[in-house]
């Protein structure tokens, strides 16, 4: 393959040593292939003091950097991730360089983008003072602490000035992870870091006089921490539920698993692989299902045969499932995840009839379910392909029978939903057909024992007799003499091979205005039919009778009786109101508007006519104005003394013949002051005394 192009990011040519890698980021070109005892790169580190006991580590363990800086695989690689990084430590120094692996068509782009930055990275394209190239520093180190991770240099010399180092980390929260010596540079880090709680320190330098006035900068120091594989894989979404049909296709993908690292997502560090550890049950086959390493995708592994719900111990799985980081090997960091598998029906078996005939007894008359029933499905009981649809498909003309699914057992309830007569069918035979809800697979179909026949006897009972017609109506005039005949009412006893005889009586008379002949059924009155009665709603009496066979024990049957009742002029008209008051000093003498009513029906009631009863003595003190067919009014003509009178008023409606009633108005004339009415009789009834008066003074002069 082609030899990598090294791109160098940071020199120090011509300037003081500095501890550590003399290069520190690396960007090369993916080869086909890694090969075996190959130079990758030349890495330099330098610890300015000889580097006794220099040693390296590599963070891909099919690397290796020998004790010349040369950087070769260990055996033929062909994926080796994003990155290597490798830590270097001697006596007087550690430092970390990183190797990033580009594709053919990053690297032109990543140049760009580095070039980009060589004001920050420290690539000298004019001269500058201070010269602070990035520091790479590993997450996790260990104590003791301050530890020197890098440096900052001044090309004019150090003599009368300090450095000043600022930024989030050092004066900005969190506070003191860094300081720099202020005469030599000297970059420090004074705790263990953490890349997944900050990967990233964007500090700034500058060299200032001893009054603390700025020379140089301030010029931008990048600090980088280096991921290590501190995290474990986790499988944050659960809980994970798949679900495949049986029968599935060998192959066919059940759910995806995805677990989440951390770290670096560019490093091997999060470079997750996945695992089934164990399937729970073990049969028909240990190993059920198969999972992409890569992708997480659990799929199925058997033929479609064995993938068969109804015979397996269980239709639900449990696999436990691990996703290792680097990449899957033993030196990764491991999490574990259940994943449940549920196998869903489909509608492979048709339901079937626990026995071909069914048998049922029910007595006439009586509706409700009659038999219960049972088949057998081997289909999930939670699905569509368990649960049965029933149908009649033969023997139920009338429509009087029902067939409903019980959703708890399955069972088709036969019921009788029009009362079954004995005397006309004492047999029926159903033929019934049980489908599910889901249609069948296309290879599957509804055979014999899917259908079933339910012989139904009918039993014989006595039944009561009917009325024909019922209700029964007739209309009468009220008032028609007792002992008239309302109707002849007709019973039948629907048991005909019986040869019962019937006899009658009255339920429910509410009057007590009817009777009954018990044996032919004429109906007559035992009292005057009123039309006004209370037990008369909208001109209807309606009264109750029984028909009562011979049988053993007696059957009742009920008929009902509406009487429409004619009205007649029965009733004289009633007055109101019957009392008035006036003042005696009154200026209007209208004194009561009077109204009449009349229990009777039109024309038996209105246009009423009002009439005043002869007055006594020698002037007319009032006289009646009719207003309308319902009311008048009484007015007086003069105005009258404080006295109690009784003033004889006639209404006559207009029935033919019309009635009357005379009805007494009493007058207060009363005394009224300052709005106040005193009414309190002083005198004697002024009139009744002068008509006292007069009739004994007309029998007086008849005697003689």
């Amino acid at each position: 393959f082609f030899p990598p192009q090294v791109l160098l990011l940071a020199c120090a040519e011509d300037l003081e040593c500095v501890p550590g890698f003399q290069q520190k980021v690396f960007y090369i070109e993916k080869p086909f292939e890694f090969t075996e005892d190959r130079l990758v790169l030349n890495l330099k580190f330098d610890d300015c003091k000889g580097n006794n006991k220099l040693n390296f580590e590599v963070s891909n363990p099919d690397f290796r950097v020998e004790l010349d800086g040369n950087l070769v695989a260990l055996k033929n690689v062909s994926d080796a991730g994003r990155a290597l990084f490798v830590h270097a430590r001697s006596e007087h120094a550690e430092d970390m360089a990183e190797i990033f692996i580009l594709e053919a068509n990053e690297k032109r782009g990543a140049l760009k983008e580095i070039l980009k930055l060589e004001g920050n990275l420290g690539i000298p394209r004019q001269k500058r003072a201070i010269l602070a190239t990035p520091i790479l520093i590993p997450e996790n180190q260990r104590p003791p602490f301050p530890r020197l991770v890098g440096k900052v240099i001044r090309s004019e010399g150090t003599e009368g000035v300090k450095f000043r180092l600022s930024g989030k980390g050092v004066d900005q929260d969190p506070k003191g992870i860094f300081r720099i010596n202020e005469m030599s540079g000297d970059v420090s880090v004074t705790r263990t870091l953490d890349r997944e709680a900050i990967a990233n320190y964007e500090l700034e330098v500058e060299v200032v006089d001893m009054n603390g006035k700025t020379i140089d900068g301030p010029v931008r120091l990048d600090i980088a921490v280096i991921d290590q594989n501190d995290n474990r894989p986790m499988f944050k979404e659960g809980p994970y539920v798949g679900h495949v049909m049986e029968g599935s296709a060998t192959g066919t993908t059940v759910m995806r698993m995805a677990a989440f690292d951390a770290d670096d997502a560019s490093t091997d560090n999060a470079l997750l692989r996945y695992n089934i550890l164990k399937q729970t049950p073990t049969k028909p086959s240990p190993n059920m299902f198969y999972i992409d390493p890569e992708k997480g995708d659990i799929v199925t592994v058997v033929s479609p045969a064995l993938l068969d719900r109804e015979t397996m111990e269980s239709p639900k799985y449990e696999l436990v499932i691990e996703a290792k980081d680097m990449g899957g090997m033993d030196v990764g960091l491991t999490g574990t995840a259940t994943a449940t598998i549920l196998i869903d029906d489909k509608n492979d078996h048709a339901p079937e009839f626990t026995k071909k005939e069914f048998q049922a007894t029910v007595k006439e008359g009586v509706t409700g379910v009659i038999v219960n029933l049972t088949v057998g499905d081997r289909d999930d009981p939670a699905t569509g392909a368990w649960r049965a649809v029933y149908s009649i498909i033969n023997g139920n003309p009338g429509q009087s029978f029902e067939i409903h699914t019980n959703p708890q057992t399955n069972e088709g309830m036969l019921s009788v939903v029009k009362p079954l007569d004995y005397e006309i069918s004492a047999f029926h035979t159903l033929l019934i057909k049980v489908e599910n809800e889901d249609p069948l697979i296309p290879d599957i179909a509804y055979g014999p024992s899917s259908t079933a026949t339910v012989q139904i006897t009918v039993e014989d009972v006595n039944e009561g007799p009917v009325f024909h017609p019922n209700p029964m109506t007739v209309t009468k005039q009220e008032n028609i003499p007792v002992g008239s005949v309302v109707l002849t009412v007709n019973a039948t006893d629907p048991d005909t091979l019986q040869h019962q005889t019937i006899r009658y009586s009255v339920y429910k008379d509410p009057a007590g205005w009817l009777e009954i002949n018990p044996t032919n059924g004429t109906v007559g009155t035992t009292a005057v039919l009123d039309r006004e009665s209370p037990f008369v709603h909208n001109n209807v009496y309606t009264a109750l009778f029984l028909a009562i066979d011979s049988g053993n024990p007696p059957a009742t049957g009920t008929g009902t009786l509406h009487i429409t009742l004619e009205d007649v002029n029965d009733n004289v008209p009633s007055l109101y109101p019957t009392l008035a008051k006036v003042c005696d000093d009154a200026k209007d003498l209208r004194v009561v508007v009077l109204g009449a009513s009349d229990k009777d029906l039109h024309p038996n009631t209105d246009p009423f006519k009002f009439e005043l009863s002869k007055q006594s003595g020698p002037e007319k003190l009032w006289r009646i104005n009719r207003l309308n067919n319902t009311h008048a009014q009484v007015i007086l003509l003069q105005n009258l003394k404080k006295a109690n009178y009784n003033i004889p008023i006639s209404v006559t409606d207009s029935g033919k013949p019309p009635l009357t009633n005379t009805t007494e108005l009493r007058l207060q004339v009363c005394t009224c002051k300052k709005s106040k009415m005193d009414c309190s009789a002083t005198d004697a009834l002024h009139i009744s005394l002068t008509l006292i008066l007069l009739s004994l003074l007309s029998l007086f002069c008849k005697s003689f």
